[in-house]
């Protein structure tokens, strides 16, 4: 194919690409406004496949993406805190997170938690209680997830994905104590993305030994050792820790404060 080709070719492709988008952008702005007619008072479950387009869900999500990133772009600096709701308040694991989002928030961070209760309480009570920043992006669910009283500003998502997402881009660093399903799926979120180059690199700091030593243990063993799924670098990807002062010289000397 001489040059002359290939430039026409291109010029077709690029042409197609635009028509394409110009017909997306109608076909969204369309369901946009016909969503926001059509906004039921009660928020039916999304199904896995829907038989249709859902307008309304459709207008939905794009208003909680919308609001999610007006929310973080205010923030220059933070830290995003993940851990087990379920932790009391006399728990040494609480402790430790209150303890580090105070150090932190005296440094500038804002903390950012998912706005409910343990970890995320513990994250956001010490930012509060020094007066920093202490966001909470909650989720709302059928058994309600109330906020806890330490928040400067929040959110309540109806969509676990759009949460995830402002997660995600909230912050320059992610602390993760121990926790359950919801905390193991945005570790491995975080990690994946910081593995396939989707999002920067940033410090994913794993606070408690006890607790993330034996998943390292698996990862390395079985995802590294026996299964060849990962790279030996990709354990380097986060870093664990088993106290506050470990954590807080991570952030700050990973982060430029």
């Amino acid at each position: 194919m001489n040059e002359h080709s290939t430039s026409a070719t291109q010029s077709s492709d690029l042409l197609s690409r635009d028509v394409s988008i110009n017909k997306t952008a109608e076909r969204l702005a369309k369901v946009v406004h016909e969503g926001q007619r059509t906004m039921p008072e009660e928020h039916p479950l999304l199904v896995c496949k829907p038989q249709k387009i859902e307008s309304w869900r459709v207008f939905k999500i794009m208003s909680e993406f919308i609001e999610g990133f007006d929310i973080i772009r205010r923030y220059g600096l933070a830290v995003t805190f993940f851990g087990s709701a379920r932790v009391s308040i006399d728990d040494e694991t609480y402790k430790n997170a209150r303890e580090l989002a105070q150090r932190l928030a005296k440094k500038g961070f804002a903390v950012v938690t998912g706005g409910s209760s343990g970890i995320m309480q513990a994250g956001n009570q010490g930012a509060f209680e020094v007066g920093g920043a202490s966001v909470g992006l909650n989720i709302n669910l059928p058994q309600a997830q109330h906020y806890n009283p330490y928040l400067t500003e929040k959110f309540g998502f109806d969509h676990f994905f759009v949460r995830k997402v402002m997660l995600t881009y909230a912050s320059e660093v992610y602390v993760y104590f121990p926790g359950g399903f919801g905390t193991l799926d945005e570790f491995f979120e975080i990690v994946t993305l910081v593995q396939t180059k989707k999002i920067r690199k940033v410090p994913i700091i794993l606070f408690g030994k006890a607790y993330w030593e034996p998943l390292h243990a698996f990862i390395e063993q079985t995802l590294y050792k026996s299964r060849g799924a990962i790279d030996e670098k990709d354990m380097t990807l986060y870093t664990i820790v088993d106290s506050v002062d470990e954590a807080y010289e991570q952030v700050t000397a990973n982060v430029s404060c």
